[in-house]
């Protein structure tokens, strides 16, 4: 059994590139499907809540087998991102296991984008995502193949819990590798993280702390909570289920497929174009975001490259001010 199962993932490998090379467009979610996905993963297929669609689900599978074959990785579990869906707290990244047959959806956010006054908007809203890139400081998602990386963990400073406490803000951080429009994640500072973060960071003097600088002060803030929220592009889940994702990937990597890639939102936008329905035309795209946002759109870095820097020369970022002592505290 494990044999022939082996042979049907070449098979479903081989036949998913044949289209690619011929056609040159997105493989359609039909063309996608495998009879060797077992039954109680099927039955997480769909597009209700807290279900995968059946494109996302097979492109994942494809790429997690073709890295286990490779060495690449080792770890028995792998994930993928519908970024069509409703963001908000709408379940659609998912953690999949078929060791123990164990599926899992939770909440993640996408790249909010940015609103160049004058020169380009290409912010996204909380809900749905119509803009996608790979252009450095974009901050905007860009889907394709990625394999998880090394994880580090930051200080970033002190909040005062409900009780009262001062307690430390450690975020971690795991570091994702990308292929094709994705191959420059790293030089983005792409990955996945925790969704908070500190505001009005000011310094409180703590000589005692293990954090104090050479003066004895620690930076201290307003611990912010934005799960649910938007991301400067990087994949941000609650800290609750980032306290289960991420020790997943410690010195196990594998494998994350984050759709829509760059061919998927061409296809889909030029099927709008033409007035017809994306579905009917063997694509996917969640329907209500696409109610939403009318039609998706890719900006390669090298066209939106050349307008952040046009934007950075016409609006220079201020100098930078010393971090303010904290009053009161």
């Amino acid at each position: 059994m494990r044999l022939r199962s082996l042979l049907l993932d070449i098979v479903t490998i081989v036949s998913l590139n044949i289209i690619v090379a011929v056609s040159g467009s997105p493989r359609s979610f039909a063309a996608e499907q495998s009879s060797d996905v077992p039954a109680w993963l099927r039955a997480h297929i769909g597009e209700g809540e807290g279900q995968i669609a059946q494109v996302v689900l097979q492109r994942a599978r494809v790429l997690y087998l073709k890295k286990v074959r490779e060495g690449a990785v080792k770890n028995p579990c792998y994930f993928a991102m519908d970024a069509t869906r409703p963001g908000g707290f709408g379940r659609r990244f998912y953690v999949i296991c078929e060791s123990d047959q164990t599926f899992r959806a939770v909440p993640v956010g996408h790249g909010n984008g940015r609103n160049l006054k004058g020169i380009a908007d290409f912010a996204n809203g909380i809900q749905c995502a119509k803009n996608f890139s790979n252009a450095m400081d974009s901050k905007l998602t860009t889907g394709g193949a990625y394999v998880t990386g090394e994880e580090t963990t930051s200080f970033k400073g002190y909040y005062r819990n409900s009780a009262g406490k001062y307690v430390v803000l450690s975020r971690s951080f795991v570091q994702f590798d990308g292929e094709g429009d994705a191959a420059n994640a790293r030089p983005r500072a792409i990955g996945g993280h925790p969704a908070v973060l500190l505001r009005g960071v000011c310094l409180r003097k703590d000589p005692d702390s293990a954090y104090a600088n050479h003066d004895g002060y620690v930076p201290f803030g307003k611990l912010v909570d934005y799960s649910g929220g938007r991301s400067n592009g990087c994949t941000s889940w609650s800290a609750s289920d980032a306290g289960q994702i991420i020790p997943m990937m410690k010195d196990k990597p594998t494998t994350l497929y984050i759709y829509p890639d760059s061919r998927d939102i061409a296809a889909v936008a030029q099927a709008v174009k033409a007035g017809r329905s994306p579905s009917r035309a063997g694509l996917y795209w969640n329907a209500s975001c696409l109610k939403e946002i009318r039609s998706p759109k890719f900006w390669p870095k090298e066209t939106l490259e050349p307008i952040l820097v046009q934007d950075r020369k016409g609006h220079p970022a201020p100098p930078p001010r010393p971090t303010p002592i904290c009053k009161g505290q």
